[in-house]
């Protein structure tokens, strides 16, 4: 990590917020530093642009839209976006502090992964580009300094909102095409367009890398690279590694086809086939191990920084800038040649030797311990304890070299001092000597049943609520001493233990019990003033009913009924009578008894037969036919 005792920003608070603490990177385009955000008490990495940039009012402004794009990315292995603004000649990203290495320190330090770490590493960057292409957004310069691991193990996409912005007009008027030379698709050197199957291709490009410790194209000048890109195929990675598995070939040959429309549509396509080819590989396959980088470990090449580069004159660079933008002019007829342009002969070796050097350094001090774990293959997986002991799984995670922290929550379905989850997951990659929280289990959580006993039912409801249970059937009984419409009793009874969500019955007071007197076939005037004497409220309903026991204008019902219970001031329902329902009489006569007999009772009535002759025919009957009567009234037919 840089210092600060020379840059003019070191140790000031940018735009009243963020204080500048060190410096970690320098860019054409910007210098990153490590800041506090002193509003929220947070680290972040704080993305500020050069002035000379920041001067340009079209470039801040397609800075600025394409930040807030960049921002509203929300994946876990994309950095995040936190703020974007101005401030002086100042305009800055805000985004999220990773601690860590490069994929690019990693790479120095190891040479070619294992293919396993390789596809570890590969998979959440596509995830991230995949995420950012379903957003309508190119990352546009996918390489090794753009993926960052941290101390977790967490892979990160980086440099999406600032990449995006520069190469919004990736054809300008001057032919300036932007990207990182050993990473650019064909088509963003042969056109100048760019699109998902560009990122696409940058990923074939750094799984190639991943595999073999090395880039697909060389050269000594960018634009010897450039047109290996344009002329020359990318070769499966096991011509350099013998061994590789042929899925790995795919996966790499057809990622960074040099015709676009032969590459995966975009990173979610990619993403599907690494997993698919992925599942067929063997444990031996995956866990192979490749030639170990040399102990000379190389410094940034030109051709690893973000470049802007011209498609109509060539002006060859002298001595690029350690991690620095440069601006690269390609010959017109760079495409048609059939032999690559001569390499320019470059100077400054010792310089380059002392970079090398002073590279080493910073990664051994500030990333070593990150690139030797992924390197080396020094992550483990976390094992599976649930449902262990406390001591069980204490002891596998020691064993597995991992430390432990310990928590408890309820479980309904745990036992005890046994194990709920793990934070990460069993099966997570996780540092050899990482730290695996344990949730153990408190058992049930048990809530003892509230005395609730004279609280108004409201409240009784509201309390339950809060203890986390539920408020079951409410019953009414009648009380001599509990007040009405407060809570006489709880079933189950008041410390009982029950489990969350578990209902409990409450048993409300409806008052004194008091008789209600039995008011049916007296007068309405006489029953009003005998219920109402008794404490009870009356109310007449409108509707007569019919009645064969009551007479007219009487009381013909009473709900509830006479004799039983009420609580005093309890309303008494009474329905008045009018009468006996009548009916009329069917007209028999003329038809045998039996046929005469039958219609009548049908018809709700009683008959009575007097038999004359042997004939049996109906002459007469008494009450006449078609008068109205009371049902069950007798009919009295006279036969002959």
């Amino acid at each position: 990590m840089d210092t600060t005792l020379q840059d003019p920003l070191g140790g000031h608070v940018l735009d009243g917020r963020y204080r500048i603490e060190s410096r970690i990177a320098v860019g054409g385009m910007a210098t990153v530093y490590r800041a506090m955000d002193t509003r929220l008490d947070r680290v972040v990495a704080l993305k500020v642009m050069h002035p000379a940039l920041a001067t340009d009012g079209e470039f801040v402004e397609r800075f600025i839209r394409e930040a807030k794009a960049a921002a509203r990315l929300d994946h876990t292995n994309v950095v995040g976006v936190y703020d974007q603004g101005t401030a002086d000649s100042y305009v800055y990203l805000a985004m999220e502090y990773v601690a860590g290495c490069t994929l690019r320190d990693i790479l120095r330090e190891r040479g070619a992964l294992q293919p396993r770490a390789a596809l570890d590493i590969l998979e959440p960057v596509l995830a991230a580009l995949g995420a950012a292409h379903r957003a309508g957004l190119v990352h546009r310069d996918m390489k090794p300094e753009n993926v960052l691991i941290g101390d977790d193990g967490r892979v990160k996409v980086a440099d999406f909102g600032l990449v995006r912005a520069v190469g919004t007009d990736t054809i300008t008027s001057t032919g300036s095409v932007l990207g990182t030379v050993s990473y650019l698709a064909p088509e963003q050197i042969e056109h100048g367009h760019t699109d998902q199957r560009s990122d696409v291709y940058a990923c074939g490009v750094l799984l190639y890398e991943m595999l073999t410790g090395a880039k697909p194209h060389g050269g000594d000048t960018p634009a010897q690279i450039l047109y290996q890109h344009l002329h020359d195929d990318v070769a499966p990675p096991s011509a350099v590694v013998p061994g590789l598995a042929p899925q790995l070939d795919s996966l790499v040959t057809t990622a960074a086809a040099r015709d676009p429309q032969e590459r995966p549509a975009d990173a979610v396509a990619l993403l599907g086939l690494l997993r698919a080819a992925r599942g067929t590989l063997t444990q031996e396959q995956l866990d192979s191990v490749p030639p170990q980088a040399s102990g000379t470990v190389l410094g940034v090449d030109a051709e690893d920084i973000t470049t802007v580069l011209s498609r109509t004159a060539y002006t060859a660079p002298q001595h690029p800038p350690l991690a620095r933008t440069s601006r690269y002019q390609l010959p017109p007829d760079l495409i048609k040649h059939e032999e690559p342009p001569a390499a320019h002969h470059r100077s400054g070796s010792s310089r380059r030797g002392l970079i090398a050097v002073v590279t080493v350094l910073a990664v051994l001090l500030g990333v070593g311990a990150v690139v030797w774990y992924v390197g080396a293959g020094q992550f483990t997986s976390v094992p599976a304890v649930l449902a262990m002991s406390s001591a069980q799984a204490e002891q596998k995670l020691h064993a597995a070299g991992l430390g432990v922290s310990l928590s408890q929550s309820y479980s309904q379905t745990v036992a005890a001092d046994h194990v709920i989850s793990t934070d990460p997951a069993p099966g997570t990659r996780i540092r050899g000597n990482g730290t695996v929280h344990v949730v153990l289990s408190r058992g049930p959580e048990q809530i003892n049943v509230p005395d609730l006993g004279g609280k108004p039912l409201a409240q009784a409801q509201q309390q339950l609520a809060h203890e986390g249970l539920l408020a079951g059937v409410v019953t009414k009984a009648f009380s001599d001493t509990v007040p009405v419409g407060m809570v006489i009793s709880t079933n189950p009874p008041p410390g009982t233990p029950r489990q969350p969500g578990d209902e409990v019955t409450l048993t409300v007071s409806q008052g004194k019990a008091v008789t209600i007197p039995d008011v049916t076939g007296s007068t309405v005037s006489d029953a009003q003033q005998t219920l109402e004497a008794a404490g009870f409220t009356v109310q007449i309903t409108g509707t007569p009913v019919y009645s064969d026991t009551v007479p007219k204008d009487s009381v013909a019902q009473e709900n509830p009924a006479g004799g039983g219970q009420a609580a005093a001031g309890e309303t008494i329902t009474l329905s008045v009578s009018k009468g006996q329902q009548l009916f009329k009489v069917p007209d028999v006569t003329g038809q045998d008894v039996h046929a005469a007999s039958k219609e009548l009772q049908a018809a709700g009535f009683k008959v009575s037969v007097i038999q004359l002759f042997l004939t049996g025919k109906v002459f007469s009957q008494t009450p006449g036919a078609n008068s109205m009567q009371p049902r069950n009234t007798t009919i009295t037919l006279w036969a002959r």
